[in-house]
């Protein structure tokens, strides 16, 4: 009795689970990846100079006492009346386009800053602001 040799076995490679791990990667890597973006249009952005100042208006402060008392640009105000802060404002060399910031105490009068507002009014200021602090004092 004679055998016959059996032929080797060749190893078999399953290559469905590489494939299937391939494609994870990609899928991964295609969700991951930030795609840049070209704009059609070329810019020249301007160039500005750090140590310019801008160009800001003047600015002047008028401070309302708690007593209904002026300051014009720190200089105490004599007279309380509208004649007599409009003059200050006039002194202190108000522009037209000059910003008026009117710094009034938290219990000074109401009608101390509307006398300042229409004093503002009789020289032609428009720019007109209101200083107040952040948070609550008490």
């Amino acid at each position: 009795m004679k055998f016959r040799p059996h032929p080797p076995e060749e190893p078999e490679i399953n290559l469905i689970p590489f494939i299937d791990v391939l494609l994870v990667i990609l899928i991964f890597l295609m969700l991951t990846t930030t795609y840049s973006k070209f704009t059609e249009l070329q810019l020249t952005l301007p160039v500005a100079d750090a140590d310019a100042q801008r160009d800001r208006p003047r600015e002047i402060i008028v401070a309302v006492a708690a007593d209904g008392r002026y300051a014009v640009g720190q200089q105490p105000l004599e007279g309380r009346g509208v004649d007599a802060l409009a003059s200050a404002l006039r002194a202190a060399e108000a522009a037209p386009d000059s910003v008026l910031i009117i710094s009034a105490d938290a219990s000074a009068p109401h009608q101390a800053v509307i006398t300042a507002l229409e004093a503002a009014r009789r020289i032609g200021l428009q720019r007109i602001t209101f200083a107040a602090q952040s948070g609550a004092r008490r």
